[in-house]
């Protein structure tokens, strides 16, 4: 589980492909304190495993899934990602709930200063239009952002000076993609609604006495 508060900035030193997965070495601007071979670690949005490292970085593995979904697969030599680490149980939630499980990667169709902020305009097919609404949370590249407005086809954040500051969303242009990850609790609710739509028993009742 992470927050989408990014902790770091990583440089991508090197790609590998094994078979089906890529292995990515990753350069942080500063070393992490006490990083394991084994733990979870967010890069630009998907949730990986270090599977080596030593004093000056760390590789992550990412499965034919996660390069399927994601824009992993487009990474080279030089490009910059996004590193958080997952949650500890006491720390802070400062974004919102975010699993590091990407759901698809979108288009950006636009950027405009606004003021000291960049507005940040997102293609949004229809089949995930319901995963979005005004003044609620996606991550983005990682990043936990607010939807400042749903159109038609399309979703807006806005990018304030210290977001772009210490995340990779500063390097965004038109026509790139990014990585996205809907939020949690409200594709809980969706998928309830089409349960219960279909005529099945389940209740919020019975949900919670199943434990949820």
């Amino acid at each position: 589980m992470f927050t989408g508060l990014i902790e770091n900035i990583g440089t991508i030193e090197k790609v590998t492909l094994r078979g089906n997965y890529l292995e990515l070495t990753i350069v942080p601007d500063q070393m992490f304190e006490k990083l394991e071979k084994g733990e979870s670690i967010a890069v630009s949005g998907p949730c990986l495993t270090i599977v080596n490292l030593d004093d000056k970085s760390f590789t992550v593995e990412a499965s034919q899934e996660t390069i399927r979904l994601t824009t992993l697969k487009n990474l080279r030599r030089g490009d910059r990602v996004n590193l958080e680490r997952a949650l500890r149980a006491d720390a802070r939630l400062g974004g919102h709930f975010v699993n590091g499980h990407i759901d698809c990667f979108l288009r950006i169709r636009k950027t405009q200063k606004v003021g000291q902020s960049r507005q940040i305009e997102v293609d949004l097919p229809r089949e995930y239009a319901g995963y979005v609404i005004d003044k609620g949370s996606v991550a983005l590249d990682g990043v936990s952002l607010t939807v400042m407005d749903v159109g038609r086809g399309s979703f807006t954040v806005n990018l304030i000076p210290e977001t772009r500051s210490r995340t990779t969303l500063a390097d965004l242009k038109t026509g790139g993609y990014l990585n996205v990850e809907f939020d949690l609790i409200g594709k809980y609710i969706l998928r309830f609604l089409e349960i219960k739509k279909k005529g099945t028993q389940l209740t919020l009742t019975s949900m919670r006495e199943m434990g949820y």
